[in-house]
């Protein structure tokens, strides 16, 4: 008897487990016309850093590659948890350091493509803090506008504070967003400084309202502001879906890496030219300017360096409430993966 209230307790688990997931099982990728369906979650389709998952569709490479792929950008609320681990998407398209933060969690993600070694995110000081804010050592005290509590954005910002010597009781952490919500943060005094990447940078630099007061959409502006590298926009989907699709895993890969080859052979302005068009909204020279800025963010092999995701790992167990308790049991391998991009064959696209 005992053992069958062990049997129906285990049932219910189950069954309580595939209500909230949706009934689905997140391994099983659809097929039409036997070819894979593939949804890809973009944490912000229309910024610079996440580029080559919506220049890849439009230079037809899923497509070259026999996949069918839909991109979904991420609307407010909806996280990595809420997509890759119930099954709704079966990609994302953001920063690597998610796979460290859900692995603390007890959750598995790992990154097939590395798209970036370095974070492309640049802070700015709003202009009336001209003089005021020369280095994070001026943070205390103000206002600093992140993404949202819990973010990249927030570790990388606390981090930048924390060497500077300061404490989170030191200085606000505001919520902001990304795009038009961080400029009209920025502009009513909402924030005195703030994190964010193109083509927002260019578009209040170029308005006059915001100074660049640290650069980290290149790697030397990367390594002086964070002490090494920080990988950030990245491939990464559930390890079950990785380990038993790695055909389909394969052919995503190779659309990204061709994307990756591609950009690294092709001015801004011809990148630009393959966008949407509503992505130059605040004009095409501006988003020229925007890509030409950001571009060199992109490592062009999709390789993770060892050296960034030990980087992260180390500003992570120091700034995530998450990771900081079990900085020491954190698995870096299992958070990343260079064997599919090292499958991609040879040559420039």
């Amino acid at each position: 008897m005992r053992y069958r209230k062990h049997i129906v307790a285990a049932l219910l688990a189950v069954c309580a487990l595939l209500l909230v997931t949706g009934c689905r099982d997140s391994r099983v990728i659809p097929s039409k016309d036997g070819r894979p369906q593939i949804t890809i979650m973009i944490g912000g389709i229309d910024k610079v850093i996440y580029l080559p998952a919506m220049l890849a569709q439009r230079l037809n490479y899923f497509a070259d590659n026999d996949i069918d792929v839909h991109l979904l950008d991420q609307q407010s609320g909806a996280t990595a948890e809420t997509t890759l681990l119930t099954g709704d998407v079966q990609a994302v398209v953001g920063f690597y350091d998610h796979t460290i933060d859900l692995q603390s969690k007890d959750q598995c993600l790992r990154t097939v493509a590395q798209l970036a070694d370095v974070p492309g995110e640049v802070e700015l000081v709003a202009t009336t803090q001209s003089g005021k804010i020369n280095s994070p050592k001026d943070f205390a005290g103000k206002k600093l506008g992140i993404t949202s509590l819990g973010s990249s954005t927030d570790f990388i910002t606390q981090a930048l504070a924390g060497q500077a010597g300061l404490g989170t009781s030191q200085y606000d952490r505001v919520k902001v967003g990304a795009g038009q919500t961080f400029i009209a943060g920025m502009n009513h005094g909402g924030i005195d400084a703030g994190m964010t990447t193109d083509p927002t940078v260019a578009q209040m630099v170029r308005a006059g309202t915001a100074e660049v007061l640290l650069d980290m959409r290149t790697e030397a502006g990367t390594r002086a502001a964070l002490g090494g590298l920080y990988p950030a926009a990245s491939l990464y989907m559930r390890c079950d879906t990785v380990q038993s699709h790695p055909e389909i895993v394969q052919k995503l890969v190779n659309a990204f890496v061709q994307t990756l080859r591609w950009i690294k052979a092709h001015t801004p302005e011809q990148i630009a030219a393959k966008m949407p068009p509503q992505y130059a909204a605040g004009g095409k020279d501006l988003y020229i300017r925007s890509i030409h800025d950001s571009i060199g963010m992109f490592n062009g092999d999709g390789l993770m360096k060892p050296e960034g995701a030990q980087n992260v790992l180390k500003i992570l167990g120091k700034y995530s409430a998450n990771v900081k308790p079990v900085h020491d049991r954190i698995d870096l391998a299992r958070t990343y993966t260079n064997d599919f991009t090292r499958k991609v064959p040879p040559g420039t696209p």
